[in-house]
């Protein structure tokens, strides 16, 4: 046991997929994140050990509501001023502190909230065997939410960094980490970036 907690197995051959930390989700973006600050020099610490196996998303939105489908065109006709027709660029940039590792990091880029909902990504992990997912990100009960699901249901062993993830919702977050220690046995392991740092040493 380690403070209580269950050992968990060393990492193998794993992929860090950090999920949409861009300009967008930062202090003083349109969807601001208020714990990504928090969250931010943990998930560079990580970054800057694993650099070649970080896959960083970006949501990227539409130019205009009408080029999403079905409830998605509604919720960008409400967020009008996120597509981008209007919004500035810089905006759906990763944000510096994370820009700065790429490359050797890569960027996949997704329409909606699962990372997976670009199909490149599931390519991707498939040809470099990969068998463990690591995941940190925002925010922790919308994007990482369904992207951990998606991996869950690939087959993926997911291993999420608790304290290198952000939401706007205390209890979103709260319920979600909850969930996955009581619900998920066995797919998906919840450690801290400095478990982390001791079980994937390459």
């Amino acid at each position: 046991m380690r403070d209580g907690r269950a050992e968990i197995a060393e990492i193998g051959n794993a992929v860090h997929l950090c999920i949409d930390m861009q300009n967008i989700f930062a202090p003083g973006g349109l969807w601001a994140t208020p714990w990504m600050e928090w969250v931010l020099p943990t998930i560079v610490s990580i970054v800057s050990r694993h650099p070649a196996r970080t896959i960083f998303t970006r949501f990227i939105t539409p130019q205009d509501p009408e080029d999403r489908p079905g409830q998605w065109r509604s919720y960008f006709e409400r967020w009008r001023q996120t597509t981008r027709r209007q919004l500035a660029p810089a905006a759906l940039e990763l944000v510096p502190a994370l820009n700065k590792f790429v490359p050797p990091a890569a960027v996949i880029d997704k329409p909606a909230y699962s990372a997976f909902s670009n199909p490149r990504l599931a390519s991707l992990l498939v040809e470099k065997n990969v068998g463990t997912v690591v995941i940190s990100g925002a925010e922790t009960d919308v994007c990482v939410l369904s992207t951990v699901l998606s991996a869950v249901d690939l087959g993926f062993r997911i291993v999420i960094i608790e304290d290198a993830l952000c939401s706007s919702s205390d209890v979103g977050h709260d319920a979600l980490m909850t969930m996955y220690r009581t619900r998920f046995h066995g797919q998906i392991d919840l450690v801290t970036a400095e478990e982390l740092a001791e079980i994937w040493r390459e």
